[in-house]
């Protein structure tokens, strides 16, 4: 098997059975009190959870978030949770397509039109990776799957760790600006376990994004993974490194409150979503949407596709209860929902918001 190859086995194995959550950081999702409605005025059956991405409708703000893709068991999994966001009516984010590109052979573990016809299927290319490819590359590469839209994800902090991994981050903004005017589709920017701050987001708006994934600290490090491989293969400097860093990032609650004052078309709130009530706490911060990763792989892993539907029904049904609860009729409804922010997510809205302004 390539070193990409392996790699991404890795990864799968670590993300569905290993300990790589963070350490100590959450997601801060926690400190979002919701204001209950005692008189919500409505029916549980009414909620209505759909909303529309990228000019698509789902029947519920979630998207099965980007993991996979470039080996035979990695094509097998995005195969089984494309047909599930498709039964379910939700989003499908496809793993890093690097594979892909460098590997022609491995398209096919990336393919999943043919079994997902009406889903809204996000691609995946590095800002790095894309960096060195022709805008026409790029998009070849998304043509190829049926992508609707594509994420351009950044992860240096992950690359730093990994043995052998990237180390030049130079040119990405230009990059982005690059793909967001040359592509045809919606680019959506994605951090990948230590978020984006909104210094970042500036800049990124600057560059024509409309879009972004937060993607943020509190769910799975990164660093983590590349740290466990680093002790695996005896890479002593690597296994350091990631130690000092495993918790390192913005997490997901405060990313999502300090983007969503900035303009954001669209806010993706993944990192540490794991229940319909973090759905709800970041929907109230202002996401659109929230993506979910490793916790869909992990009720896969562990009961095959009923294991992950019925985790599946578990969000939803905390979903909608919390909307009925808040009397919230709808998404948009639930995104005013009134709300109260305490502890340190409210320490970082302060502070850090603060900073930012003062910096413009």
């Amino acid at each position: 098997m390539s070193g990409i190859g392996q790699r991404k086995d890795d990864h799968l194995a670590l993300c569905a059975q290993g300990d790589v959550g963070f350490r100590r950081a959450s997601t801060l999702l926690e400190c979002v009190r919701l204001v209950h409605d005692a008189l919500p005025e409505l029916s549980l059956s009414d909620v209505d959870t759909s909303i529309t991405l990228f000019g698509k409708t789902l029947k519920a703000p979630l998207v099965i978030a980007s993991m996979t893709g470039g080996t035979e068991e990695a094509g097998r999994i995005n195969r089984e949770l494309a047909t599930i966001a498709e039964e379910r009516g939700y989003g499908f984010g496809l793993g890093s397509q690097r594979a892909m590109h460098v590997r022609p052979e491995s398209s096919s573990t990336y393919r999943v039109r043919e079994l997902a016809p009406r889903t809204l299927v996000l691609g995946n290319v590095g800002v790095v990776q894309a960096r060195s490819m022709a805008t026409g590359e790029v998009r070849t590469l998304l043509e190829d799957v049926g992508a609707d839209g594509v994420c351009v994800h950044l992860n240096p902090a992950m690359e730093i760790v990994q043995s052998g991994g990237d180390r030049d981050f130079s040119l990405g903004l230009s990059t982005i600006a690059r793909l967001v005017s040359e592509l045809g589709i919606p680019v959506m920017v994605k951090e990948t376990g230590c978020g984006i701050a909104p210094s970042v987001g500036r800049r990124l708006l600057g560059a024509g994004v409309r879009h972004v994934d937060v993607s943020g600290a509190g769910g799975t490090s990164w660093v983590g993974v590349e740290t466990k491989r680093a002790a695996a293969a005896g890479d002593e400097q690597a296994r350091h490194l990631g130690d000092a860093l495993w918790d390192w990032g913005m997490p997901t609650g405060a990313c999502v409150a300090l983007l969503a004052p900035l303009g954001f078309e669209t806010i993706v709130a993944t990192g540490g979503i794991g229940t319909g009530l973090d759905v709800a706490r970041a929907l109230a911060l202002g996401a659109n949407a929230a993506g979910i990763a490793r916790p869909v792989l992990r009720a896969l892993s562990a009961g095959g596709r009923q294991g992950a539907m019925k985790f599946l029904d578990s969000v939803e049904t905390e979903l909608r209860a919390a909307m009925l609860l808040t009397g919230s009729s709808d998404v948009r409804s639930l995104r005013h929902a009134p709300h109260v922010v305490v502890g340190e997510l409210g320490a970082w809205m302060t502070q850090l918001g603060r900073e930012d302004r003062d910096r413009k």
